[in-house]
């Protein structure tokens, strides 16, 4: 059974950085496209980055992110903890909103990083950019 955690969500003071972890069981994450999504109150599901898995059709082992986050953010995967990592650094009041782990072993263009296309999702960590 695949299964999704996330952790290391919490309140941050703007330009502060934070790590989010998502532990993954019942399956490899090397051989898994996974991705982060952000939601805020009142806005659609965001794409935030996505790390293709080994092998992939597309591009293997390659990491993609959305445009806010571009050069502020990076993904990474731990295979031998089955971990992967979102590294948020430069931390906005607009990086405000629930962040969810997502996975899928098949994703067509996963630089577009789509919500509809990952089938397994965590239950997401909240994340408060304030003064």
């Amino acid at each position: 059974q695949v299964q999704l955690v996330e952790s290391g969500g919490g309140l941050v003071q703007p330009g502060e950085p934070l790590r989010l972890s998502c532990a993954a069981s019942g399956f490899t994450v090397d051989h898994y496209n996974i991705a982060w999504f952000r939601q805020a109150p009142g806005k659609e599901r965001e794409g935030v980055a996505c790390i293709s898995a080994i092998g992939s059709t597309f591009s293997s082992n390659s990491t993609y992110y959305g445009p806010s986050v571009l050069g502020r953010f990076s993904i990474s995967r731990d295979n031998v903890n089955n971990m992967v990592y979102l590294q948020m650094n430069s931390l906005k009041p607009e990086d405000t909103g629930v962040y969810f782990c997502a996975a899928d072993g098949h994703v067509p263009y996963p630089w577009l990083i789509l919500p509809n296309v990952y089938k397994h999702w965590g239950q997401g960590t909240q994340v408060t950019v304030s003064s």
